[in-house]
Parts: structure tokens; sequence; C-alpha cells
């Protein structure tokens, strides 16, 4: 019985060693395989084998040299290459890392609002010194009393006369001058006339650059929108060939064509608002020109008024200091 469960025990062995080895060789901790139980024998009849009994005969070395255990490779997962956002997202970082279309587009709208913002400083200066001096001028012209004394009060101390009311006064002394032989009435229409091209040539030259300004405002806009397109197109390309819709691919492109949205509207606003307070400011200052040319217009009907008046009891005076003399008799011949 004894020698029965021992071939049965060896023959067990023989199976379940290849079976081990190839368990050790898939787990990575070969020490983590559990020990096969060991079978108790029992005797035929269901009974206890008793502890003195000789233990199984040990199962033979298989014979050959034994081949080194080769670790199965270890399943690993894939890993994606991760891109990184670049560390520098500033407006002067991205910018130096934008395309060159997206560089230049950035570029001419910078220049464009360098220049509105030049305009904006010339003429405010302009402008304003143009309006203290028309006001100060239409001031004097009502406190005179005739167009020789307002060119006067207007030229100061100096006896320079400067800005465009100056120039409405001079002009209307000249064509007083030129048609002192004429009608009254051709001298006011021709003084009308030369009044309203001083007008309108001092208008023009204060909105001079003002159309800039609204050239820029309007298309500042849409120069932005382009390099926004053309950012985004550059995005799709990165992502077409990294085949990747990481974000950090699409990232940097996005983040320049907002960039130049940005810089559009930074161009655009200023210039738009700009443009309207000068169309204001210039509308004022031609309101007073036009009170300017009105006080010039009065001042010369008043001054032609006085001088046919002038004219007409001077002749008056003439005729009386003329002493009338008596006629004179006929002479009759002596007989």
């Amino acid at each position: 019985m004894q020698r029965l469960i021992g071939t049965i025990l060896l023959a067990a062995s023989f199976a379940v060693a290849p079976m081990t080895s190839t368990i050790g060789l898939a787990q990575t901790a070969p020490n983590e395989t559990a020990p096969a139980p060991q079978a108790s024998p029992s005797g035929a009849h269901g009974g206890a084998v008793p502890a003195s009994s000789p233990a199984a005969p040990a199962a033979p070395a298989p014979a050959g040299p034994i081949a080194p255990a080769v670790p199965a490779p270890v399943a690993q997962a894939p890993v994606t290459a991760q891109a990184t956002l670049p560390h520098d997202l500033s407006p002067w970082g991205m910018f130096m890392a934008a395309d060159i279309v997206v560089k230049a587009v950035i570029l001419g709208l910078a220049f464009a609002s360098l220049v509105t913002w030049t305009i904006w400083l010339a003429k405010v200066l302009e402008l304003a010194a143009a309006k203290t001096r028309a006001q100060r001028a239409v001031r004097r012209l009502e406190e005179s009393i005739s167009l020789d004394e307002a060119a006067r009060a207007i030229a100061g101390r100096k006896g320079q006369a400067r800005g465009t009311v100056a120039v409405l006064v001079g002009a209307a002394q000249s064509e007083r001058e030129r048609s002192s032989d004429l009608g009254e009435d051709g001298i006011k229409e021709r003084a009308a006339i030369a009044l309203s091209r001083i007008e309108a040539r001092a208008g023009r030259s204060m909105a001079r650059g003002t159309g800039l300004l609204a050239t820029i405002g309007s298309t500042a806009p849409f120069v932005g929108l382009f390099g926004t397109v053309w950012g985004i197109m550059n995005s799709f390309i990165g992502i077409s060939q990294s085949k990747t819709t990481n974000l950090a691919v699409v990232a940097p492109g996005i983040a320049e064509a907002l960039l130049a949205t940005a810089i559009g509207l930074v161009a655009a606003i200023p210039a738009v608002i700009i443009y309207n307070v000068f169309a204001r400011a210039i509308s004022g200052y031609r309101a007073t020109l036009s009170d300017a040319s009105g006080e010039v217009l009065r001042h010369l009907s008043r001054d032609l008024e006085q001088a046919r008046r002038q004219a007409t009891q001077q002749v008056r005076a003439n005729l009386h200091a003329v002493p009338a003399q008596p006629a004179a008799m006929p002479r009759v011949p002596a007989e």
C-alpha cells in the first residue's frame, strides 16, 4: 500500500512541475506562487496512516542541462507624447512665436494705433488754439463799432493779425477798398462770397487728418480678423501634422489669433472715438467762424451806410457853403 501511494505522489509531482514553472515565468514576482498542498495518504479502508510511516521517495531530477528561465515581456501601457504649453504666454512672447503673417498684421495695427494717437495730440493742440483765438476775436468784434476798430482790436498791441477771424476782417476791408466806387449791394455780396470761401478753407484745414482716423476705425477690426483667421488656420494645420487633438498643440495658434484681434480693437476703438470728438469740435469751430463772418458783414454794412451818409452830408454842406451870386443885369446901350 505504501508503495502504491509513493507511485501516485511521484506521478503527481511530474505533472505539477511544468505548470508551476510556467506560472512563475508569467508572474512578475515568482515568490508569490502558493505552494502545492500535500495530499494525506489514506488506507484502502479509509484508515489514517500512522505518523511513523516512511516518507515517499523524492522525485528524480530531470536529466540534461536546465535552460535558463526567460522572463516574459511585461505589457506596458502606450505612452502618449504630451506636448507642453510654451512657458512665455505674455503678449510679447506670443508675438515673437507668431507666424510671419500674424506678425505683419500686428505691426501694421500697432503703427495704425500710433498714427491715431499722433493725430489726436496734434489736432487737440491745433483745435484748442484755433478755437480760443476765434472766440477772443469774436468778442472783440462784438465790442467794436466799426470794421477798422475791430481790425485794430484783433491785431492787439503787437499789431500782428493772427487767426482766421483776422483773415475775415482783412478780406472785408480789402473788398471795401477795391469797390469804393461801386454800389453797396455789390460790395456786400462779394464780401459774403469771400468770407464763405475763407470759412470753408479753414474748416477743411482743421479737418485734415480726421479722414485717416475714420479709415483706421473702419478697417482695423477686419485686419485683426484676418490675423485671427490666419492663426486659426495654422492651428488646424498643426493638429493635422501632429495627429493629436491635445490642447497644447492648438492653444498657441489660437492665442496668436486672439492677440491679432485684440490689437485690431485697440487700434479701432480709440480711432472711432477720437474721430467723433473731433467732428463735434470742428463743427463748433465752424459755428464760431460763422458768427465771426456775421459780425464782419454787420460791421461792413454799417460802415458802408455811414460812408454813404457822410458823403451825402458832405455834398449838402458843400452846396450850402457856395454863396449865391446875383444875376447880372443886361446892359442897355446909351443913346
